[in-house]
């Protein structure tokens, strides 16, 4: 069974990362923005059966839960234990292999995964978030942010353009980041 080991805060005051004992994921990322999105995960499903909460994001070592502005952390926190103990780690879905990169995949768009992967990704997971690469469109990079940073502030403003400045100086200067 699933046990929480630890929590930490994130930068998103209504967004809290929970630390598993074992790994739920080798490669993916999930984000579901609201209940409907995890109609077909049973774990995210699950969650969003706990009053509160807005958005649930899981990867390999944690999931972050954001919550309604007004809800209370002690309630969603306690029924989360509960869930996360009585769930079967066998219900999560199979991932799909994301190890071999798609052959049709562009050279810059490579370029540009691999440096959010090194350098930008693992800052992310640290406050409880991710980011998925959504497309790219000559030289603008449209991304959607994931977990606890999906709804914090300084991921719309300032995130976006610390990831923009480092794309231009290592891949191209002529880089746009947008959010979606």
């Amino acid at each position: 069974m699933l046990q929480i080991e630890d929590v930490d805060l994130t930068p998103n005051p209504h967004a809290l990362k929970f630390i598993l004992n074992e790994p739920l994921l080798k490669y993916e990322r999930r984000h579901f923005g609201n209940k409907n999105d995890a109609a077909n995960d049973p774990l995210a499903k699950g969650i969003f059966e706990i009053h509160g909460v807005i958005s649930v994001y899981y990867t390999e070592k944690f999931i972050t839960v954001e919550k309604a502005k007004d809800a209370n952390w002690g309630q969603i926190q306690k029924v989360l234990v509960k869930f996360l103990g009585s769930f079967e780690k066998n219900l999560i879905p199979a991932e799909k292999n994301l190890q071999p990169q798609n052959e049709s995949e562009s050279a810059l768009l490579k370029q540009i995964n691999e440096i959010l992967d090194n350098r930008v990704r693992p800052a992310l997971a640290g406050d409880g978030g991710g980011l998925e690469v959504l497309g790219i469109d000559g030289y603008k990079v449209t991304i959607r942010y994931q977990g606890a940073c999906g709804g914090c502030p300084s991921s719309i403003s300032g995130t976006l353009r610390a990831i923009e400045g480092l794309l231009r100086r290592d891949v191209n200067s002529a880089i746009e980041v947008i959010a979606a």
